[in-house]
């Protein structure tokens, strides 16, 4: 998870941060608090949340705010079929390589 943080953290807070809305410190200030105060109360309730897909929504409630036409809807539509296509690819993924570490013995 470190490798891919280090990778392309900065590639995901351009996009969330500039290219999905454009955020003023204020925005984002808003975006961070409500995004504590949501997985704090997901925390405490013992249900389990994405901080990613949860910033992201509290970006998207910013841009909302301002003005609903402010977001770029077509990225934000690439993110959410990524987040869709993670699951299934992943599971495909990991079946291959058991898959191959079993044929391998």
């Amino acid at each position: 998870m470190a490798s891919g943080t280090a990778a392309g953290g900065w590639r995901i807070i351009k996009t969330l941060g500039h290219k999905m809305v454009k955020l003023h410190p204020i925005n984002g200030f808003a975006a961070e608090t409500t995004s504590a105060l949501v997985i704090l109360a997901a925390t405490g309730l013992g249900i389990p949340v994405s901080t990613t897909h949860n910033i992201s929504a509290a970006i998207m409630g910013v841009g909302s705010a301002r003005r609903f036409n402010a977001i770029k809807w077509n990225i934000v539509q690439r993110m959410v079929w990524a987040w869709i296509l993670t699951i299934p690819v992943t599971g495909a993924l990991a079946y291959g390589f058991v898959r191959l570490i079993h044929g391998s013995r």
